[in-house]
């Protein structure tokens, strides 16, 4: 692959402005993204789909737009693309990859203020976040104009997501938890195949998602992640909506706010 473009045993990929770096070559980050032998049968799950995981930051919050994909089918889904539309449509020419679909994690400004105009450019529909955002996807313009940021339009999904749901891509399937607490309607997109969980603003490297914004509830928010990200297991690998991937193992030993 051009560009620099590096795979590793989860497949995830740091796509940082015109440069591909795997995670565990960021110099911030000492981790080490493995797939566990006991999962590398992933491809079991529809023939030989495989999971892979590009990372774009966008936005003055470095946000971690996500594109995931089947490498089998090479369909993909765009997670988060709160904006720099130019610089994801330039991750997905490069990837050669196909989007399907618009992923949605919550209704925050960084992370859904691209997704009208990108759907509306790739004829693709939204999927998430839970129905308890509504508020904040309909208000995405106001949030937008507090940051001075502009062209940001309301997002109304194609399909609200909730508890026990699946969404696809290509031939994957990731399931659905619901974690309220940094936004009403967050939810996290679990592929258990490969043990790797896209968290956005739930729960990051040593630290957790702020609650002191319009429907943030600090205790909500730990007792949903100890409830449900948790268990997911230690081996698990996560990518936070912000800064490195890291592992549920290492959270829940040294987060300071999940002790």
């Amino acid at each position: 692959m051009n560009r620099g473009m590096a795979l590793i045993d989860i497949e995830l990929l740091h796509c940082n402005k015109m440069m591909f770096q795997t995670v565990s070559e960021a110099p911030s980050d000492g981790l080490r993204v493995r797939r566990p032998a006991a999962n590398r049968g992933a491809e079991q799950e529809t023939g030989m789909a495989r999971l892979k995981v590009a990372i774009v930051p966008v936005t003055p919050f470095e946000q971690n737009c996500s594109i995931v994909w089947d490498d089998d089918t090479k369909k993909a889904a765009i997670v988060d693309p709160g904006g720099d539309l130019p610089r994801i449509q330039g991750a997905i020419a490069d990837l050669k990859v196909v989007p399907e679909k618009i992923l949605l994690t919550h209704g925050h400004i960084d992370h859904a203020g691209g997704a009208a105009e990108l759907a509306e450019l790739l004829s693709i529909p939204i999927e998430g976040s839970h129905e308890d955002d509504a508020p904040l996807l309909a208000n995405l313009t106001a949030q937008a104009q507090r940051f001075g940021l502009a062209g940001v339009r309301p997002v109304t999904p194609t399909r609200w997501l909730k508890e026990g749901d699946t969404v696809t891509v290509g031939g994957l399937t990731f399931d659905v938890l619901h974690v309220p607490g940094h936004a009403p309607g967050h939810v996290v997109f679990v592929h258990a195949p490969s043990e790797f969980a896209l968290v956005g603003d739930t729960v990051f490297q040593g630290s957790v998602g702020r609650t002191d914004l319009p429907g943030g509830d600090h205790d909500l928010l730990i007792r949903g992640i100890k409830e449900k990200i948790l268990p997911l297991g230690d081996d698990f690998t996560v990518l936070p909506g912000h800064g490195p991937a890291t592992t549920l193992e290492r959270e829940r030993k040294t987060n300071p706010f999940l002790q």
